[in-house]
């Protein structure tokens, strides 16, 4: 067949309209596809573009959680050479205190504590600085503690050391021998009488009485443990160191620790006190115990006294 026989085409198969379309069209999809292609990884690009432009843009990464950790960075950079330089100077730092705390003043003597109330807790001090002429402070025992040792009433001790001597003395008037009380429970107004009009009478100075009697607030007798014990049918010996020849005293020193009686003032005892053969405290509950004796537990022996 020849050309000539074709049918001829008036008008060329692509039209300006036609032509304009298309190039509308590629303007457009280079439009579309050209922001995505920004945010996809360069492999992406061999993808077809009708699948490209289906894609959705990857989301902008937010700046803010890099920046917070680079602040906690700084933050701890700053913690571990603060921690540093702590262990560092710590050496010097512990020289210096040790060195001011060497040069510092040594401290006075402590004060010594006050009396503790009588009844159920101690009453004597724990400290020599509380003594007074080699005597230990003591309270008053309680009116309601006290019961009379003597038929008319007037001598009194704690309740648990009264019956204790009047069982003593029962079991020594057994053995014929007769045990009387001199004196029991004292108030401060009853030893201030004792010691300073006494004394005042005697004409002797204060050392010297208080070899022989305590000072107010300082006797045993307030504590309503302590009594002054004498012959019934010897009261020439009463209050006197020749007591200690009596049978009354022998009787005693083989007996009284039977009913928790001892003597306070012995010979040569290391509290200073003048030798009183007549003169007995009951050590025979916890508080008694511990009224005599945690003050003496911490005193240096002192100078002991003559016998008399």
């Amino acid at each position: 067949m020849n050309e000539s026989d074709l049918p001829q085409i008036s008008e060329p198969l692509t039209s300006e309209p036609l032509i304009s379309e298309r190039l509308s069209f590629e303007s457009t999809s280079e439009l579309l596809s050209s922001e995505p292609l920004r945010g996809l990884p360069s492999s992406t690009h061999d993808i077809p573009m009708a699948v490209r432009e289906t894609l959705s843009p990857m989301p902008q990464v937010k700046h803010k959680p890099a920046r917070l950790f680079w602040g906690l960075g700084s933050v701890g950079a700053i913690a571990l050479l603060g921690i540093g330089l702590f262990f560092a100077l710590r050496p010097q730092f512990s020289a210096s205190t040790a060195a001011t705390a060497g040069n510092a003043a040594p401290s006075a003597t402590p004060p010594a504590p006050s009396p503790v109330n009588s009844g159920a807790s101690v009453s004597a001090s724990a400290s020599p600085a509380a003594q007074m002429l080699n005597h230990f402070p003591y309270n008053e025992a309680p009116q309601r503690e006290l019961t009379p040792i003597t038929p008319n009433g007037e001598i009194l001790m704690r309740k648990a050391a009264a019956a204790k001597f009047m069982e003593m003395q029962e079991a020594a008037r057994a053995a014929g021998v007769s045990l009387v009380p001199i004196s029991g429970f004292r108030s401060q107004e009853d030893q201030s009488h004792v010691f300073f009009d006494v004394k005042a009478q005697r004409g002797q100075d204060t050392t010297t009485r208080s070899e022989v009697s305590a000072p107010p607030g300082y006797s045993e007798h307030h504590t309503g443990y302590a009594v002054d014990i004498g012959d019934g049918d010897r009261s020439d010996l009463n209050l006197q160191t020749d007591f200690e020849t009596d049978q009354a005293f022998k009787w005693l020193k083989e007996n009284a620790g039977f009913y928790s009686f001892e003597m306070s003032f012995p010979k040569n005892n290391a509290q200073g006190v003048s030798y009183e053969p007549w003169h007995w405290r009951f050590v025979g509950d916890r508080n008694s115990l511990e009224t005599f004796y945690r003050a003496r537990s911490s005193v240096p022996p002192s100078a002991p006294a003559k016998a008399k």
